[in-house]
């Protein structure tokens, strides 16, 4: 039991916030505050370090993307973006609709409020930049490096990058637990606990739910476009889904997606291009999460939900998390920034997207894996309808 904790993130962040609802009201003040104070110092490395992901990340994800020149890589990235951005929309669509009614009764929490714990002292950690900053110079570098004949300043990026995932895998990831129990001692101490707990039982059934009715869609639109049955190839895809459930990892996913994709008859040449691709490009799933998290945590602050606002942040989001690494959570963490620069969320806000996303993270995961053999079956058809054309 102890191993399986031990290796089992999301294991760890339900104990973290069983430990941190149940503790609160027991532990002393000045107890407390120790990781409340452990809780001020991650905040504000994590506010540091997430400008430093964003270059870190996105400059060789789209510099890698770059060099692969094509129209069919400029079509499937068309296609992938596309399939988040209506993901995004459709879960925009749903929550508006569906969580005022279902979290109506809730009372409206405030974060930061003077019931909080204080911690003993704080390190101050100003970002070398801000997040637009870091979001506007990692575009720019990505797409010029792309285009450059030499390899140098791709590869100084690259093992920075590696550097970055380094320090996600064996900081960030490690100690987002004690980070998480920190923020939910707090809420107990603060009384809005239980609040946040009835939210998430709500939303994680409205989110399951919508996951599903996400790759029926993008399966119909398949089927349709490939003139073939659409839930026959969603049964193909199935062992990609469940392999999908256990390692939390598109890309560890990939070798089974590959040949579940090819046995939907998916020419093996545009198999071995798309989906690999797709499972750095596509996080449809991914983004049907964090929108309707971040909507619900929106709702119970009474904060005031804009279209054009979040319009902005899902068409951010589905840029931004394409460096997302192949690391379970690793989406959250890359979409953190624009959490924080288009819909101002901070620390605690933050914190709970985090528990939240990583709570569903294997159906989030599960979902974009299925999404790219639709994705791909989309490719194959527009491929061999151009080469026959080619060939007239």
């Amino acid at each position: 039991m102890k191993k399986l904790i031990k290796n089992n993130l999301l294991l760890k962040i339900i104990l973290a916030i069983v430990l941190g609802s149940i503790l609160g009201n027991y532990l002393p003040e000045s107890i407390s505050k120790i990781f409340i104070t452990f809780n001020g110092i991650f905040g504000n490395f994590l506010d540091f370090i997430i400008p430093l992901i964003i270059v870190g990340l996105i400059i060789p994800a789209i510099g890698n993307i770059g060099n692969q020149a094509g129209k069919l890589l400029l079509i499937t990235i068309l296609i992938a973006y596309s399939s988040t951005l209506i993901s995004g929309l459709m879960t925009y669509g749903v929550s508006i609709e569906v969580f005022p009614k279902l979290l109506e009764n809730e009372n409206i929490i405030e974060f930061g409020s003077e019931n909080n714990l204080k911690p003993y002292f704080e390190i101050a950690m100003p970002p070398i930049f801000d997040v637009m900053s870091g979001l506007v110079f990692a575009f720019l570098m990505g797409v010029s490096i792309s285009r450059l004949k030499g390899n140098y300043l791709k590869n100084v990026f690259e093992e920075f990058g590696e550097i970055i995932m380094k320090i996600i895998q064996k900081i960030i990831i490690p100690f987002l637990p004690l980070f998480i129990f920190g923020i939910f001692l707090n809420m107990t101490y603060s009384g809005q606990v239980f609040v946040i707990l009835k939210t998430f039982v709500k939303i994680i059934g409205v989110i399951f739910l919508l996951h599903i009715f996400l790759l029926i869609m993008q399966y119909i639109i398949a089927g349709f476009i490939a003139k073939r049955n659409p839930f026959k190839m969603m049964k193909t895809m199935l062992p990609a889904y469940f392999t999908a459930l256990g390692t939390q990892s598109s890309a560890a996913t990939i070798p089974i997606t590959l040949a579940q994709a090819e046995k939907n008859k998916v020419d093996p040449k545009i198999a071995g291009f798309s989906i690999p691709l797709c499972a750095t490009i596509h996080l449809a799933g991914s983004t049907l999460k964090i929108v309707a998290c971040a909507i619900a945590l929106m709702l119970i602050q009474g904060i005031p939900i804009d279209f054009l606002q979040m319009l902005g942040f899902i068409a951010m989001l589905g840029i931004t998390m394409v460096a997302a690494p192949g690391v379970p959570g690793g989406a959250i963490m890359a979409a953190l920034a624009v959490l924080s620069s288009v819909l101002g969320f901070g620390e605690e806000e933050q914190s709970l997207m985090i528990a939240l996303y990583i709570a569903m993270d294997s159906f989030g995961t599960a979902a974009n894996v299925m999404g790219d053999g639709a994705i791909a079956v989309i490719v194959d058809k527009i491929y061999h309808k151009r080469k026959t054309v080619k060939t007239n």
